[in-house]
């Protein structure tokens, strides 16, 4: 994984969240980070809206730079008695309460991708070997096994993150308070909705329709999958790597779906990184608030 600092500072042509007068070194940052997430994550989950794994990798980098920034930014002590000052503490009760929900959804992101890593790597074994077609037929049921129990817990994630969501969206009273507390409450709230939008996008690349197994086909043609994964570049009927499989499955090019199945696997390896590093980030980021209600 590329180090998170090489992120361009670019600033987005979007509305400022009002940087207080006494800025912290890392506030800009923040903000300017915040603003280049904001064109990918700015609509509700209702929208669907899917990416491809490279857009989300790169969402997940920007987001675990966030996260960095976030870190240093609240180590300040003038910060911490902002954030501990304001009804004793809510706005850390609240990030707190909801990393639990981030962490779950995390955990469970996790554990889809190294079950479905291994399903690819099943599947690029039953084609090597080509010695009949029940191994073929193994593991398009095994696969079908995981994608039925998959899809109830992307559906359960989806749940807990949209109830979150509407929490988040929900806009506490600030009416009175300074500059500084206006500004760490909006970065609190949008890191947080940031967060929610590209785990969602990671879950909805996930959820996958049925493998179809065409009875009295060749070896090959017995395998269509429709798709693995959902994409933007779908939406835009062009081919994503997966569908570029089927194609030379169905063609006989044996040689050419290993090749785009380990394109795959690659993508998956690239995102549990991705994801692995939010967990991580998540995890110290709750720690600093326990940390600050402790003392």
């Amino acid at each position: 994984m590329e180090a998170i600092s090489k992120f361009p500072y670019t600033h987005q042509p979007l509305r400022s969240i009002s940087l207080p007068t006494r800025v912290h070194p890392s506030s800009q940052r923040v903000e300017a980070l915040l603003n280049h997430l904001k064109p990918h994550h700015s609509q509700s989950l209702s929208s669907n809206i899917c990416f491809d794994a490279e857009t989300i990798q790169s969402d997940l980098l920007v987001l675990a730079e966030l996260y960095s920034c976030m870190e240093e930014l609240f180590h300040s002590p003038q910060i911490q008695q902002a954030l501990l000052h304001y009804h004793d503490g809510k706005l850390i009760e609240d990030t707190l309460n909801g990393s639990v929900t981030l962490l779950d959804a995390c955990g469970s992101a996790r554990d889809l991708l190294m079950v479905l890593k291994e399903h690819v790597q099943s599947l690029q074994s039953a084609i090597r070997r080509r010695k009949g077609d029940s191994s073929i037929d193994s593991s398009i049921s095994a696969y079908d096994s995981f994608r039925k129990k998959a899809k109830k817990e992307i559906s359960k994630q989806f749940g807990m993150l949209k109830r979150m969501e509407n929490k988040v969206n929900f806009s506490i009273s600030l009416i009175n308070q300074d500059q500084e507390l206006i500004f760490l409450a909006k970065v609190l709230r949008e890191a947080s909705s940031m967060t929610i939008s590209i785990l969602c996008s990671l879950l909805l690349f996930m959820s996958m329709p049925a493998l179809r197994i065409t009875k009295g086909s060749s070896l090959l043609s017995k395998l269509k999958p429709n798709i693995l994964f959902s994409s933007q570049k779908e939406q835009k009927n062009t081919t994503n790597g997966v569908a570029d499989i089927n194609v030379a499955l169905r063609k006989g090019e044996v040689q050419e779906a290993l090749r785009l199945l380990e394109t795959l696997n690659v993508s998956i390896d690239d995102l549990e990184g991705g994801i692995d590093c939010i967990f991580r980030c998540l995890v110290k980021n709750r720690v600093s608030f326990l940390n600050m209600l402790a003392h």
